[in-house]
């Protein structure tokens, strides 16, 4: 008889939340994991850093410590994107056990503001659309998501970008280079040496761009 009426009439509305809770945790357990990638990727860069500023090479730690601010942001973003996510997991319990008692899910505009903030973060922003549409067909949100994209927070926060650098190049560097600005203490060096030493950091610098970049992209 369940079978039939699921072939009728679809599935019942606790299934279609357990569903729903299912595609968030799954969700959630992949924001973990690129957060953890991009401490991977941070901490090489950190290290770096701390090896650039023993030589002196102001120029090249501070683009490194750079995308250390990046990744920080963005892993800000994750973190608050999965506590969203946890959100609207709560808000689902709370219409599974409302609709034991009248039978059908009810609007939400709690869900409704947290999909909306969450369909901007492209690592879920297909998910939270698909999601969109069938609760939107089950009564849950009243209109489709919002298409307007959220300004990239890189190009808001600019300003602020050199500030959190110099403040990541004290941090890392026990105070040689940005709040205190900076200090060689690194022995002269012969031309041939110079050559070499810039050619391998420019490499290792690249490496680590690419390596963050790719995740923060993402």
């Amino acid at each position: 008889m369940q079978s039939i009426n699921r072939f009728l009439y679809g599935p019942t509305p606790e299934e279609r939340i357990r569903a729903w809770q299912a595609k968030l945790r799954a969700e959630q357990r992949q924001l973990d994991r690129e957060m953890r990638q991009i401490d991977m990727a941070a901490n090489k860069a950190k290290a770096t850093v701390k090896q650039l500023a023993t030589k002196g090479d102001v120029k090249s730690a501070r683009i490194l410590a750079r995308e250390v601010v990046r990744s920080n942001r963005q892993k800000d973003r994750l973190s608050v994107s999965k506590a969203r996510l946890g959100s609207i997991g709560h808000q689902l319990a709370q219409q599974m056990a409302m609709a034991k008692v009248t039978g059908s899910l009810q609007k939400s505009t709690e869900i409704m503001k947290l999909s909306n903030q969450l369909v901007r973060l492209p690592q879920i922003s297909q998910t939270m659309r698909e999601m969109s549409m069938e609760m939107t067909k089950a009564g849950i949100l009243e209109e489709m998501m919002d298409d307007t994209l959220a300004v990239e927070e890189d190009e808001e926060l600019e300003e602020e970008a050199d500030a959190e650098v110099d403040k990541v190049l004290y941090d890392l560097t026990n105070g040689k280079l940005g709040l205190a600005g900076p200090a060689s203490t690194a022995p002269p060096q012969t031309e041939e040496e110079k050559k070499m030493e810039d050619e391998e950091t420019e490499r290792v610098m690249e490496q680590y761009r690419q390596q963050l970049s790719g995740l923060l992209s993402g």
